[in-house]
């Protein structure tokens, strides 16, 4: 049977050879013809996992391509990332980014790769704040009850992250500085092993992405006390944030999207963009994120371009400031 999709393989074939170009502007008419793989340079269980495998499953739906989620947790996420940076750009190879990746050019002394330039922005998926969480040994169930006991015991309580200048490091380091206080940081592979830590008391607090964390603090394993947002969560409306509890001015917003390598042709990350928009636009994928106190995004490839600019600004002086210099 002749197809539109046949027709245009036909095509292709046919132009290959007449014409040196039309090679390549077959394969992006072709594209997608065999599976994605989407890197993820953190351990599996954080909300970059989670995100690549939610958005994955239906997009190898779509495609009628597989999906495959490659976990790459190592050098708070270089390794991983420089994979995808140093991959053929053409479309087959994606970074599932978190909002380190934008600030991470302003607080590592070198890297091997420049995370604006040596990459596509595709589509900015989910933002997120994140929680304040707490190991319920802690006497505290504000946050001026977190800051007068961290006051009264300096250095007593530890603090996870995923690693040094992760969003969870910068945000519980502008915390301290905000209020004053000073807290152990003890850096970790992955969000899902410092949340294994603090349920066994190993560390006490914790900046973390709250949908990835919701059944252990639902459980009572852990105690949620606030949102880093700059308004409350629209699936947690009781919670309060840490602006509006004694500490104005604070901000902790994450994000995750889809990344290419840089040079991958606009009409391919264009295809990908319209796809995983069109994922992330449905009623079901829409209501569970907003569910789990997420924004669904779905934005185009300039919109989060941009967002990666002030980030990088953002945080990269924000890290600075507080003498946050990663190697």
């Amino acid at each position: 049977m002749l197809t539109l999709r046949n027709f245009g393989k036909g095509a292709c074939a046919i132009l290959a050879l007449t014409a040196a170009w039309s090679g390549a502007a077959c394969a992006q008419a072709d594209f997608p013809n065999r599976p994605i793989r989407v890197i993820v340079p953190l351990a599996p269980g954080g909300g970059s996992d989670y995100t690549a495998r939610y958005i994955g499953q239906r997009l190898a739906d779509r495609i009628g391509q597989a999906v495959v989620v490659d976990n790459r947790p190592a050098a708070s996420g270089i390794v991983g990332t420089e994979l995808v940076a140093k991959a053929v750009p053409d479309g087959y190879t994606l970074l599932l980014a978190y909002s380190t990746h934008a600030q991470s050019a302003q607080l590592f002394t070198t890297l091997p790769y420049d995370p604006i330039k040596d990459f596509a922005p595709v589509t900015e998926v989910i933002a997120t704040p994140l929680g304040l969480i707490l190991n319920p040994s802690v006497p505290a169930k504000t946050v001026q009850e977190l800051i007068a006991y961290a006051k009264a015991n300096p250095n007593k309580l530890n603090f996870g992250t995923s690693g040094p200048g992760s969003s969870p490091h910068l945000a519980n380091e502008l915390f301290n500085s905000m209020a004053g206080i000073t807290m152990t940081h003890i850096p970790y592979k992955g969000v899902g092993l410092y949340m294994t830590a603090q349920i066994g008391n190993e560390i006490q607090v914790s900046f973390s992405n709250m949908f990835t964390t919701m059944a252990h603090w639902k459980a009572g394993r852990l105690r949620l006390i606030a949102s880093g947002g700059v308004k409350r969560s629209e699936a947690f409306p009781d919670l309060p944030t840490i602006a509006e509890s004694g500490v104005p001015g604070f901000d902790a917003l994450t994000w995750y999207g889809y990344m290419a390598p840089a040079k991958t042709p606009r009409a391919i990350i264009d295809k990908l963009q319209k796809q995983i928009a069109a994922i992330v636009h449905t009623p079901e994928v829409r209501q569970n994120f907003i569910s789990q106190g997420n924004e669904p995004l779905a934005s185009t490839p300039d919109e989060f371009a941009k967002v990666m600019k002030n980030d990088a600004e953002k945080w990269g002086a924000i890290g600075k400031k507080l003498g946050v210099k990663l190697d």
